[in-house]
């Protein structure tokens, strides 16, 4: 009787990749090769990835999604402000990262440009991006609509740059459980939103308004 092929699905890609990588120390020299050593044809492989670059881009999207649905299981979290929203994300993402640990140090330092090594990160920073996005809340907006896509832009990139100075600080974290990258979660997300309050900048808006409204219209 003939053994039923096993079933080729995306998870399974992804995780047979991860191991694949740990277990090897480096990447696939090509798709050719991870798919016969893992006994599946290339065809399956392009069902789901484009390349093996697609493929490590998504392993870190997934980590991003895993972490928006443990977040949205907990009824609590719908109720919470931007900044308990940000910490929660950020708390539940590096538990994920913690978990895939490994994989995410061999990856992130597997060439010696650095550039080359956050390209992996493209489709996370949008999903990303994305997700800042949603949880502005009107406490954080300027009131003037012409300043709000510029300010919604400069807060997704800020918070961006933050995620990867998080990231750099949690891969060069020593101490036990991470405790210094929780402490810097806290201390780091709590003084960026120190920043983001709009209220001086509305204020300055309404001042240059006043100012703008005597100088042509009072003369």
């Amino acid at each position: 009787m003939a053994t039923k092929k096993k079933e080729i699905t995306k998870d399974y890609i992804v995780s047979t990749y991860m191991n694949e990588v740990l277990e090897k120390g480096q990447k696939p020299k090509s798709v050719y090769h991870f798919a016969k050593e893992n006994d599946f044809s290339e065809a399956e492989f392009y069902s789901f990835f484009g390349t093996l670059e697609g493929l490590e881009k998504e392993i870190f999207r997934l980590f991003f999604e895993n972490t928006v649905n443990l977040l949205h299981k907990n009824e609590e979290y719908q109720q919470y402000d931007m900044k308990n929203k940000m910490l929660s994300f950020y708390f539940t993402f590096f538990e994920i990262l913690t978990a895939n640990r490994s994989y995410v140090l061999q990856t992130l330092k597997v060439d010696r440009n650095p550039l080359k090594n956050l390209v992996q990160l493209a489709t996370l920073r949008e999903s990303f991006k994305s997700y800042v996005s949603e949880i502005l809340t009107d406490d954080y907006r300027l009131e003037q609509e012409k300043l709000q896509k510029f300010q919604e832009s400069a807060i997704q990139e800020s918070a961006w740059l933050q995620l990867m100075l998080t990231i750099k600080f949690w891969m060069e974290d020593e101490s036990a459980a991470f405790e210094k990258t929780d402490i810097f979660i806290e201390k780091s997300v709590n003084a960026s939103f120190e920043l983001m309050n709009v209220a001086p900048m509305n204020h300055l808006i309404d001042l240059g308004k006043f100012l703008f409204k005597e100088k042509i219209y009072s003369k």
